[in-house]
Formats: structure tokens, C-alpha cells, sequence
């Protein structure tokens, strides 16, 4: 059974950083390197949006307000990825969700999410 935990989040004052893990069980290898997987978040009253994934074909991609602040990264023994967040804005909070999907064909699966605050 896929199953994706995050952790890692938190109370962060404007400009700090954090990183935010993501542990993928029931996932064999060919699935966690084949697929894109990643992060989205959503703040209250908004849409969920994408915040970094690996597209399962070599390549990453990052939402556009990353600005390169953020680098998604992941290790294959432990079936793990990982987003490290720099320079966070109080814009930046929200709650964010890890993200599967198989081979790139559904269902997607989703983490329960953690949530990040950056206020001062």
C-alpha cells in the first residue's frame, strides 16, 4: 500500500529556512525514480498549487514564485524527498502536501500534509 508521510514543518520567522521530508512507503524503485513526485501547497482561500516536483523523467520543476529559493531533492535508499526552503515570506505559509503519481498515470497520491507559518 503507497503511502507518502510528511514532516518538517513549523513556526518560521521571515527569511529563515526549513526542510520538509517526505517518506514514500509500499513504493519499489523503478516507481520513485520513474514518476513525478513532489510538493504543492495551499493556503487558506487559495487553490492548491505546485511548489517543486521531479517529473519523473530526469528533469525537475519548480512553481514560479520559488524564485530559487527552493530545491527539491530526494535519496533513493530511503525512499525519501525532500524540500529545502530558503528566504521564506510570510506568503509562503501554507500547508504543504507531498505528491505521487505512479509512472505519471493516476491515482495521485497525497500526504496528510504539514504545515509551514512564517511570521514574525
Amino acid at each position: 500500500q503507497t503511502r507518502l508521510v510528511e514532516s518538517g514543518g513549523g513556526l518560521v520567522q521571515p527569511g529563515g529556512s526549513l526542510r520538509l521530508s517526505c517518506k514514500a512507503s509500499g513504493v519499489i524503485l523503478s516507481v520513485f525514480n520513474g514518476s513525478p513526485m513532489g510538493w504543492y501547497r495551499q493556503a487558506p482561500g487559495k487553490e492548491r498549487e505546485l511548489v517543486a516536483t521531479f517529473t519523473g523523467r530526469g528533469g525537475t520543476t519548480y512553481g514560479d514564485f520559488v524564485k530559487g529559493r527552493f530545491t527539491v531533492s530526494k535519496d533513493n535508499t530511503k525512499r525519501t524527498v525532500y524540500l529545502q526552503m530558503n528566504m521564506l515570506e510570510p506568503e509562503d505559509t501554507a500547508v504543504y502536501y507531498c505528491h505521487l503519481r505512479p509512472y505519471g498515470n493516476p491515482p495521485d497520491y497525497w500526504g496528510q500534509g504539514t504545515q509551514v507559518t512564517i511570521s514574525s
